[in-house]
């Protein structure tokens, strides 16, 4: 999903390198590398070809290219089929479709305490859901569940 361009009151265009520490309040949109500190209440949107180093702070991330550092956000991340993060994620909601990849811790739904930091929300529709089977409560598979061991193989 694209963002309208007028929705960001700053823009790192695909030829800014940028070093140092960003804050903002709005909205930024990252097209080029950013390497350094970003500290924001406000949303930061990572584009596809668009490299960012360093810790984030915000209130909504949604990353389509590449983090190498942590993120932390009071609202929500969204992680797009392009994104690759390489660090923790915190957040209260966590958005991911099929294809990001991201490795590192990742804490959803709760504060450094231990208490929700948001309440439940609507379940999306528009991205597939991953279930997992019910293992039975005694621990003790079923006759069903069992695979026989190879020949020659004693149990």
């Amino acid at each position: 999903m694209a963002d309208a361009s007028n929705d960001f009151s700053t823009i790192l265009g695909p030829d800014a390198v940028f070093k140092g520490q960003l804050e903002f309040e709005k909205a930024v949109r990252l097209l080029g590398k950013f390497e350094g500190e970003v500290n924001a209440s406000g949303r930061l949107v990572i584009e596809e070809g668009a490299i960012l180093t360093g810790d984030v702070k915000a209130g909504e991330i949604r990353v389509n290219g590449q983090v190498k550092g942590n993120l932390e956000a009071t609202q929500k991340v969204e992680l797009s089929a392009s994104a690759r993060v390489e660090g923790d994620l915190h957040t209260a909601r966590l958005e991911v479709v099929e294809g990001a990849v991201l490795v590192g811790r990742c804490m959803v739904g709760v504060d450094g305490q231990g208490k929700p930091t948001a309440g439940p929300t609507k379940p999306s529709t528009d991205h597939k859901a991953v279930s997992m089977p019910a293992q039975p409560d005694d621990g003790k598979a079923k006759a069903k569940d069992q695979v026989p061991a190879p020949a020659g193989v004693r149990k």
